[in-house]
């Protein structure tokens, strides 16, 4: 059995297309299903259901995945070790990310490049949680940012990195008099407002907030990217409400002022995630070190925790 046949194996399992997986392994289709033939006679069983068409795997082959899957993380962590006794750190680290999360990671990634400079850093941003923790589980992202809800946390290693709330961000010239630096969620209603869709978890935390109170929004505009809110704002058309993490972006055109949102607070907890049931790879674990390193003050207690006794802002640096 050759890494090289489990390597195909998996990426057939994950494309659920030949010519698809081939393009990916960068080899003709005819080479690829002869590896996997080789593979199904090596071990004495049919992995793939096939057709005119890849039609799925069989009950074994789904089986195979999980292991092939562990055997191609293990390899790699083995090369990452070794690499680390000697030069430091090689390989690749990826990370997935909540569209709320895409800027405030800055900080970290760029301490842990520092560190190990021969480390390249893949970010994958604007997914949803649930995405995130499917794909710690299945060896393709080292470690996540997340929203922790449905998922279960027996699964999961998880950091605490900060709180998170909502703030209205608004042009000046549609705040008339409003000098105050908050409002509620009831005067925000008032607005001409751009939101995320809604298939995104933030604007879920927005529609709750709304319904809290007895109402329900149907917004001027919609977007699947925080940073397309910003940029319509900064047009002085909209408001919009997002993370208070993003409330501190540039922002060229009107003015802009942002406004805490009162009458409820709508808080969410963000967390750095590893999958307890995949293990983290070295350089996974290089990564929570040094997000750890970060959040933790010299007294020893980390600075963005669900206990904190001062709410805790974006990553402390």
């Amino acid at each position: 059995m050759l890494f090289r046949q489990l390597e195909y194996f998996v990426v057939l399992g994950r494309e659920r297309h030949f010519a698809h997986a081939a393009d990916v392994c960068s080899v003709s289709q005819p080479a690829l299903s002869d590896a996997i033939r080789k593979l199904e006679r090596e071990l004495g069983v049919s992995l793939v259901r096939r057709g005119n068409t890849f039609e799925g795997l069989t009950a074994e082959g789904e089986r195979l995945m999980e292991w092939a899957e562990r055997i191609l993380a293990d390899r790699d962590a083995l090369k990452q070790e070794a690499s680390a006794m000697g030069a430091g750190l090689t390989g690749e680290l990826h990370l997935g990310l909540i569209p709320a999360a895409v800027t405030t990671v800055a900080p970290i990634v760029a301490t842990f490049e520092a560190a190990h400079p021969r480390v390249s850093i893949h970010l994958h941003g604007d997914l949803a949680s649930t995405e995130i923790v499917r794909r710690l589980h299945h060896f393709e992202n080292d470690a996540g940012v997340i929203y922790q809800d449905d998922e279960d946390p027996a699964e999961l290693d998880l950091v605490p990195l900060y709180e998170e709330r909502q703030v209205l961000l608004a042009p000046e010239k549609l705040l008339g008099d409003q000098r105050a630096p908050e409002m509620t969620w009831a005067e925000s209603a008032t607005l001409p407002l751009c939101l995320l869709d809604t298939t995104m978890r933030g604007r879920r935390i927005v529609d709750r907030a709304f319904a809290g109170i007895g109402l329900r929004i149907s917004p001027a505009m919609q977007a699947d990217s925080i940073a397309a809110l910003c940029a319509h704002v900064a047009t002085g058309r909209w408001a919009t409400i997002i993370p208070h993490t993003w409330s501190a972006r540039p922002m060229g055109g009107a003015a802009i002022r942002m406004l805490e949102l009162t009458e409820p607070v709508a808080r969410s907890q963000v967390w750095l995630a590893t999958s307890r049931r995949a293990g983290r790879s070295p350089i996974g674990s290089a990564f929570v070190a040094t997000a750890e390193t970060l959040l933790r003050p010299p007294d020893g207690s980390f600075a963005a925790g669900a206990d904190a006794e001062e709410e805790p802002g974006p990553v402390p640096l």
